[in-house]
This record gives structure tokens, C-alpha cells and sequence, in this order.
């Protein structure tokens, strides 16, 4: 499903402050990725994000962030491929979680896809959307970066902080 489907007042949202580019504002959708949603906003609470940058950028893909600097325990992945009902759609503005390819590997690391990116749908863990600073997106996109996409010059997250709208977000659960 198209992540407009899940837009509500009361979803959690997260503001990425990216040092020297501005912020992205998402929404998060625990009814499609309840453990994910847990994840990031635990992770995002603890500070960890701080100081991280976003070490993997493809224009016309995705922009990848949030290797942490503390060891995370891996989470189950909410995605159709592994067994979860997540219908959200990998489109461009949506958030979604980082893995290798072991299906219940994801940790601390997150990607915002830059373009619609269909090949990704079920496989991974999408969880929200961008609602401001997809401007902020496409300008990271655009970061001249060397053969392996790293950016030459480090793209910061200076914080990311939390508005939980009165939502419960259940304890993550690690695996």
C-alpha cells in the first residue's frame, strides 16, 4: 500500500537534523512494523543517532544512515518475506530498515529511498514516511561520494528526536 494510506495525527514522528542540510520529518507506522517502529524510536530516544552519518547514498535510490557507534541487537524483521503482514510499498519519501541478507539482521541502520524502488517491496522492513524535508533528501542525494557511494565529505546527524503523539510504543523485541 501507498504510505498516504497511513497517514494520522497520531502516528509517532521523528525529526532527523542533518548538520548543514536541515531536517526530514517522518511519520511512523507502528500498525505495519510495530517491532521496527519500537526499534528506531529506542534507538533515537537513547541518542544514539547522534553524531552518525549517512554513509551510503545512490541518487535516484535510497540515502542510508544510522550506523551507531554501541552495539544493537538485531530485531525480527517486519517484512512479507519473513513472515509479517507489511504492505507498505517502497516508494519515493518512505523509511524503511537496513539489513544484510539475513532476514532478522536488521540493527540501527535505516535507508530513505530517494526514488520508488519496487524491487524492495516485502523484502524489507519499510516503516514510515517522509512528511517535510524531502528537499533535505534530494540534497543529500546529490553529494558527490566515491565508488563505493560513501560521501567525500561526512553528512552528519546531529540529532533525531521523538514526538510519540500519545501512541504506546510497545519494548522492542531482540532477537
Amino acid at each position: 500500500m501507498n504510505a498516504q494510506t497511513y497517514l494520522k495525527e497520531t502516528n509517532p514522528v521523528v525529526t532527523i537534523n542533518v548538520k548543514d542540510h536541515g531536517s526530514i520529518e517522518l511519520q511512523l507506522f507502528n500498525e505495519v512494523a510495530p517491532n521496527t517502529v519500537a526499534n528506531f524510536i529506542e534507538i533515537a530516544e537513547k541518542g544514539l543517532y547522534k553524531g552518525s552519518i549517512f554513509h551510503r547514498i545512490i541518487p535516484g535510490f535510497m540515502i542510508q544512515g544510522g550506523a551507531v557507534n554501541q552495539a544493537v541487537l538485531p530485531i525480527k524483521g517486519d517484512f512479507i518475506a519473513n513472515g509479517v503482514n507489511n504492505p507498505l510499498l517502497h516508494t519515493r519519501g518512505v523509511i524503511s530498515m537496513a539489513r544484510t541478507n539475513v532476514k532478522d539482521s536488521a540493527t540501527s541502520q535505516f535507508f530513505i529511498m530517494h526514488k520508488d524502488s519496487p524491487h524492495l517491496d516485502g523484502l524489507y522492513a519499510a516503516f514510515g514516511v517522509v512528511t517535510n524535508g524531502i528537499d533535505v533528501v534530494d540534497a543529500i542525494a546529490k553529494a558527490r561520494r566515491d565508488a563505493y557511494d560513501k560521501p567525500y565529505e561526512d553528512i552528519v546527524i546531529e540529532s533525531v528526536t521523538v514526538d510519540l503523539k500519545g501512541s504506546l510504543i510497545p519494548k522492542t523485541i531482540r532477537l
